[in-house]
């Protein structure tokens, strides 16, 4: 599996930025994906989550700000953030959960992150 990230950049606090990883490769189907992010010092936090059915998990930080979205045709996780806060500043990894075919079972992997900035 390889996921491919891309959209982060530098913006000004208020502004928007829309996040996406595709993920690609020998495997069956991708279940789970989802949006970490880590700040200078601080540990690495869930952003976003969604499943292939389409239930989604957000962290309290961002609800109502960030919108997480997929195409599992093309096996690709969006993260759409507006209002943007200083405090977004991060690396943001996504991750999902694969299997290589239908009797086994979930392997996790992570993409290289997207750097992030928002400005005061």
């Amino acid at each position: 599996v390889q996921l491919q990230a891309s959209g982060g950049g530098l913006v000004q606090a208020g502004g928007s930025l829309r996040l996406s990883c595709a993920a690609s490769g020998s495997f069956w189907r991708v279940s789970y994906m989802g949006w970490h992010r880590q700040a200078p010092g601080k540990q690495r936090e869930l952003v976003a989550s969604i499943f292939s059915g389409g239930n989604t998990n957000y962290a309290e930080s961002v609800k109502g700000r960030f919108t997480i979205s997929r195409d599992n045709a093309r096996n690709t996780v969006y993260l759409q953030m507006n209002n943007l806060k200083p405090e977004d500043t991060a690396v943001y990894y996504c991750n999902v959960n694969y299997r290589m075919s239908s009797s086994q079972g979930e392997r996790p992997y992570w993409g290289q992150g997207t750097q992030v900035t928002v400005s005061s």
